[in-house]
């Protein structure tokens, strides 16, 4: 197992996570549908990559780039670091361990 794989789980399951607590929060339904949807195609992009299958590392790429990007928007508009600022600068740091892992292989 590499550390992608690994960068692409541990991102599935913090979204996932992330969005039943927002809803738990502030009763948001979209936190918890989009958080549910990207960590698991989060968790299926690590799990295919696991399988030997390479789309996974794309996916998993795709998936956390749209949300560093969201996630950036939020915190610039709101300017507070909870939840936006984590999810973006761990998702920058799971963004650059999968996207060396693929440049490297």
């Amino acid at each position: 197992m590499n550390l992608s794989i690994i960068a692409a789980f541990a991102y599935g399951i913090l979204a996932v996570v992330g969005g039943i607590i927002g809803y738990i929060q502030a009763k948001s339904r979209v936190s918890l549908l989009s958080g549910s949807i990207s960590g698991f195609l989060l968790i299926l992009a690590a799990y295919f990559q696991l399988q030997g299958q390479t789309w996974g590392s794309i996916l998993a790429v795709l998936v956390t780039s749209v949300l560093v990007v969201f996630f950036a928007f939020r915190l610039a508009k709101t300017r507070k670091f909870m939840p936006a600022g984590l999810m973006t600068i761990l998702g920058m740091l799971a963004l650059a361990v999968m996207v060396n892992q693929i440049v490297t292989n």
